[in-house]
């Protein structure tokens, strides 16, 4: 049998998606796909995009730009992070993210001698500390860059600090940073350049971050960046009022079920102990599948649209839920781990919140260790 879950991805509901975020930014979309798209699968989700009509998909280092192109996608591909993948770049018609004067050099002297030119954008460092041009000498870095031959600057891109746009002043602090700096290179740069800072945060919530085109990631795929939901809803928001559509729901089927008496322990460490006579549902996912070991005794699953208390530790392999006085559960039931069944559901923020992580990770882990199916 399969080990693990099954993720069905709705590519119905990204494009859904896709078309609520151009109805609030009347922009073009720059489409991150990096983390195989978020755990929802790079490839299948690129093709639904491009078909989709977005201007540019994004990536964070160029096999994951390589892996699109050898699946037929000839869409504009950004690579975020890498700097030494220069063969890529000029074999696959990727396009660059430089973040240093030195990279670009070396980017250049390569451009020479295959004679070529490659496009590529600009990272300014406005206040994130990852990664991007971040001397005092900005302005002086881009000219020198632009002034490299063999490269073409096509956009100027920087990357906001607070994912989820909690508290805006810092993010306005790096707009205002990003923009000063916009003013001045585009008389310099040639009135074509596109420039971008805007993620799924500030498309819903962050109207003056738009600039030339927007670059949505988390919100493809159907959740806000924004914990909690009403956060969304409130006042002000320029997403206020529009639905997300969740493009993953995970699914696995009941290994066994098993009658334990009452005092019995259940799993590594007995941490659970059951205090009547217990039914329990034993299901082939595991920490090993993306389902984190911090969700032992702290979350919930769905049998028969009920919401049943995962129990003891969650295994390598394994992990336990209790179904006493679940009518008629039986071994080859559905079972929900994220998404909807009946009239329940369990939502990637809520696995989450009780993970004390964000749904960035419960995507990529259990999305990308899942086996995925297309809808």
């Amino acid at each position: 049998m399969h080990r693990g879950a099954v993720a069905e991805i709705d590519l119905d509901a990204v494009a859904d998606n896709l078309g609520l975020i151009r109805n609030i930014a009347q922009r073009p979309v720059i489409a991150v796909v990096k983390a195989d798209a978020y755990g929802h699968g790079a490839v299948e989700v690129s093709k639904r995009l491009v078909t989709e009509g977005v201007s540019c998909l994004a990536v964070a280092f160029s096999e994951e730009g390589v892996r699109l192109r050898n699946a037929g996608i000839d869409a504009p591909i950004l690579v975020f992070f890498d700097k030494w993948s220069t063969s890529d770049f000029f074999d696959y018609h990727l396009i660059p993210v430089i973040h240093d004067v030195p990279s670009a050099v070396r980017l250049s002297e390569d451009a020479k001698k295959r004679g070529r030119r490659l496009a590529v954008h600009i990272e300014i460092d406005t206040g994130m500390g990852r990664l991007g041009l971040h001397r005092d000498e900005l302005l002086e870095d881009i000219i020198t860059i632009a002034g490299l031959d063999g490269l073409v600057v096509e956009g100027l891109m920087s990357h906001f600090s607070d994912a989820d746009m909690a508290e805006r002043s810092y993010a306005e602090k790096q707009l205002r940073k990003f923009a000063g700096l916009r003013e001045k290179a585009l008389p310099i740069l040639g009135k074509e350049i596109v420039c971008h800072i805007a993620n799924s945060a500030a498309v819903l919530s962050f109207k003056e971050a738009y600039l030339d085109a927007v670059r949505p990631g988390l919100a493809l795929y159907g959740y806000s960046p924004f914990s909690d939901s009403a956060q969304l809803r409130a006042p002000g928001k320029v997403g206020s009022g529009f639905d997300l559509r969740p493009a993953m729901t995970v699914r696995t089927r009941i290994l066994s079920v098993r009658k334990l008496h009452k005092g019995t322990p259940v799993s590594y460490g007995r941490t659970f102990v059951t205090a009547r006579e217990s039914l329990v549902a034993v299901l082939p996912v595991g920490y090993a599948d993306g389902y984190g070991r911090i969700l032992s005794n702290n979350a919930e699953v769905l049998v028969g649209g009920r919401r049943a208390p995962v129990i003891g530790r969650v295994c390598m392999d394994l992990m336990m839920a209790d179904v006493t006085n679940f009518e008629g559960v039986a071994e080859g039931d559905e079972v929900v781990l994220i998404g909807k069944q009946g009239g329940e559901e369990i939502t990637v923020h809520e696995i989450a919140r009780r993970a004390g992580t964000i749904s960035y990770e419960v995507l990529t882990t259990l999305g990308g260790r899942s086996k995925r199916v297309y809808k």
